[in-house]
């Protein structure tokens, strides 16, 4: 039998989920095992309640919550929209860094210029979208010059990370919507992506993880954390350099 997904917590109220990437949260026309809500529904039975309380996009492996009670549901959705959950992403993006730390203000709205209809932009009339970065480190392949950054997400726009950091100067590995050549997108999605490509991507999904949430949900702080994929931790430990990494003093704040 498939493996469903990896469990980091479950209680009779909550479920918390590691998504591996190139998973969709909502159902498709697939099979059982093509989305995690029908797989979360395979796992807790067909009767069983369960209510997505956040969501990630397809090719983003990491943290999802699950409310197994539309009661919880409501309370933790209700800290979402409030802004009350600190979010820490990882992403591997091309090139190296100058700076250690940074904040992105930039609004996003529809890219109507794309071919892509779901794809986004940075454009001045948009909604207001806000991002803060810390370097983890800088590293080199034969492919190039990479770094490891921390990310976190002070709004939830669609898609806010990549096009953040894209729009920056440094689109995240293996994004084939944002990466410079949204036609990776469009073949990825007719299954007709050739060798070449593939190798210019990289990576099979694109490299961001929702590695940690923080909360405090009934007087009680909540910590979740989810180690990233296989590929994603290759893609890292198979650099040619030693890694460069902020001076003492420098961390994120």
């Amino acid at each position: 039998m498939e493996k469903l997904f990896e469990i980091v917590h479950e209680t009779d109220d909550l479920l918390v989920i590691n998504k591996p990437g190139d998973l969709v949260c909502h159902p498709t026309k697939g099979d059982i095992y093509s989305s995690l809500i029908s797989r979360i529904r395979l796992h807790l039975g067909s009767a069983a309640e369960a209510h997505l309380i956040n969501r990630l996009d397809r090719e983003t492996s990491g943290l999802v919550l699950v409310a197994k009670k539309l009661p919880v549901a409501l309370e933790l959705r209700d800290l979402w929209e409030r802004r009350l959950v600190q979010k820490q992403y990882l992403a591997i993006v091309r090139g190296h860094l100058v700076e250690d730390h940074g904040f992105i203000d930039a609004p996003l709205g529809r890219d109507e210029q794309s071919r892509v209809s779901i794809k986004d932009k940075v454009r001045s009339d948009g909604a207001q979208a806000q991002t803060r970065f810390a370097l983890d480190r800088r590293f080199s392949r034969v492919e190039g010059d990479f770094s490891l950054l921390r990310v976190y997400p002070l709004t939830g726009r669609k898609h806010q990370i990549r096009i953040h950091l894209a729009h920056y100067g440094h689109p995240i590995v293996g994004d084939k919507l944002y990466g410079g050549d949204e036609n990776l997108y469009l073949d990825f999605v007719q299954w007709r992506l050739s060798e070449l490509q593939r190798r210019e991507l990289l990576l099979p999904n694109h490299a961001l993880h929702a590695g940690e949430l923080r909360f405090v949900w009934r007087d009680q702080e909540r910590v979740f954390c989810a180690a990233p994929e296989r590929s994603f931790t290759d893609f890292l430990d198979s650099s040619i350099q030693n890694c460069q990494r902020p001076q003492a003093g420098q961390a994120f704040i």
